[in-house]
């Protein structure tokens, strides 16, 4: 059955739709020994697909979804021109490569989702799912409760327009304190950036849930199989 290109090397789990765009756009991808080119369709099971020469391994039959306690220093990006470490060295599957579904910056830690499901990666990833995403942020700063309500009142971050946050001051301190912030978008560094709005500067950020998902005791830098259940709750959003 003829498949969008992007679609089918995203299925296979060689990378994910977006990558697998890049991939055509950069003339890395052959079907039939001819460059692919960006909206094309090809049939998995007849045609020659082929990244950088290598032929495209058939999917998978069952599909790997994993969450990740990231710690801090560890990009979420496959490679780094920097040399920083990766996620995907902390997981490491014989026959398998997963990528990570969205991102945390690399001072930021906590729940992060990996998954060799190019098309449930998509989906989570688009502008559509909003999951709230809750974070505990260690900040430093004073006047924390009026803090809150700046953060609650931002409407926008970057020009773009926002839902505005959950917040609960957890802890205070002489210099700071600690937050419960509760987000449903994934803007780049958005509780960052809320946060530094409201005159506060982050120490610490950890996502501890995202929906339905809960980062519970699993250790810094170790990660689980996602349930049967949790599974099912991604593949519904």
């Amino acid at each position: 059955m003829a498949e969008r290109l992007q679609k089918i090397i995203s299925s296979a789990g060689a990378a994910s739709r977006r990558r697998a765009e890049e991939l055509i756009k950069a003339g890395r991808v052959t079907v039939n020994g001819a460059p692919a080119s960006l909206g094309m369709s090809a049939d998995a099971a007849v045609d020659d697909i082929r990244i950088d020469g290598r032929p495209l391994a058939a999917a998978p039959e069952e599909r790997v979804y994993i969450m990740l306690n990231k710690p801090r220093g560890y990009v979420t990006t496959l490679s780094d021109e920097r040399g920083r470490p990766a996620v995907t060295e902390l997981v490491r599957l014989p026959g398998r490569r997963v990528y990570p579904v969205g991102r945390l910056d690399m001072y930021s830690e906590g729940l992060l989702i990996l998954t060799d499901d190019g098309e449930t990666a998509n989906a989570l990833m688009h502008p559509s799912h909003d999951a709230p995403r809750k974070y505990i942020v260690d900040v430093i700063g004073t006047g924390l409760e009026e803090a809150a309500k700046v953060i609650t009142s931002q409407t926008e971050v970057d020009g773009q327009p926002v839902r505005p946050a959950e917040v609960r001051v957890l802890r205070t301190a002489e210099r700071g304190g600690r937050l419960e912030v509760t987000i449903h978008e994934g803007r780049n560094r958005q509780v960052r950036r809320l946060c530094a709005a409201a005159g506060l500067k982050v120490s610490r950020l950890r996502r501890i849930a995202e929906g339905e998902l809960l980062l519970g005791s699993l250790p810094s830098g170790k990660w689980r199989y996602l349930t049967e259940e949790e599974v099912r709750y991604i593949k519904s959003l």
